[in-house]
């Protein structure tokens, strides 16, 4: 499955309130129905006032050319779709956000481990945008990610599912990929993987020590954005 995350940024002069109520009650009756999508979430965050962004809005294809159709590629950030309902969501954006100021990426989901048979609807989520160190190519990274980094991180306590997202096309993504961990507890995720507070978090046993440790031999830390909230599905099977 192919799939475009938006992460969302309000447009100067809107609460945080102000823009999840246009967001969830004006564009998401346009955007769900936008050709090719076969399921759409979003990602309010738990904690607004210290999170890097408003919310991310997830749209996933089955078919990567219908995506690029609707949302443009990672190389076309001011694509201008020629479908009605595409055309509608990509003007009504001016209306809530800050446009340049959202990065965006679109990749291909692998499931890593999964204990809800794919219903993730309600269930606290850690997204993290990766970007990988200095001196590593992007196929070195997702080497050491896919090989290394996930048998650990899949097994942090409290994981009940683990995606990975890779980008479509590498040269030109914004970030070299997306680590999704799901908990359906959220001071457990708090504790394995830090509030949106503490990027500085410094866990102290089993798989999230083990995993906080590792990510320094493939990630540029201070580079990678996070992103906690708690997902609700808008379209698409449970």
């Amino acid at each position: 499955m192919y799939k475009h995350v938006a992460l969302l940024v309000r447009q100067d002069g809107l609460s945080h309130e102000e823009f999840v109520d246009y967001w969830q009650t004006e564009h998401t009756p346009i955007a769900r129905e936008i050709d090719g999508v076969v399921r759409y979430q979003q990602v309010l965050p738990t904690d607004p006032e210290n999170a890097e962004f408003d919310g991310l809005a997830e749209l996933y294809f089955e078919d990567l050319e219908e995506l690029h159709d609707a949302l443009g590629s990672p190389g076309s950030r001011d694509y201008d779709p020629t479908k009605e309902v595409a055309t509608r969501a990509r003007e009504d954006v001016d209306n809530f956000l800050a446009v340049e100021k959202r990065p965006r990426f679109i990749g291909e989901e692998l499931v890593q481990k999964d204990e809800l048979g794919g219903d993730t609807d309600d269930l606290y989520k850690h997204s993290a945008f990766l970007v990988r160190r200095d001196g590593m190519s992007h196929e070195e990274f997702v080497d050491y990610w896919q090989t290394e980094h996930t048998p650990i991180a899949r097994e942090i306590d409290g994981v009940v599912k683990y995606n990975t997202i890779l980008p479509t096309d590498p040269e030109n993504a914004e970030f070299d990929g997306v680590a999704e961990l799901y908990f359906e507890d959220l001071e457990k995720l708090y504790d394995a993987l830090g509030s949106e507070g503490s990027r500085d978090y410094d866990p102290d046993r089993g798989k999230a020590k083990e995993a906080r440790e590792d990510v320094d031999d493939f990630l540029a830390i201070d580079e990678r954005p996070r992103f906690i909230g708690r997902e609700r599905l808008v379209k698409g099977e449970r």
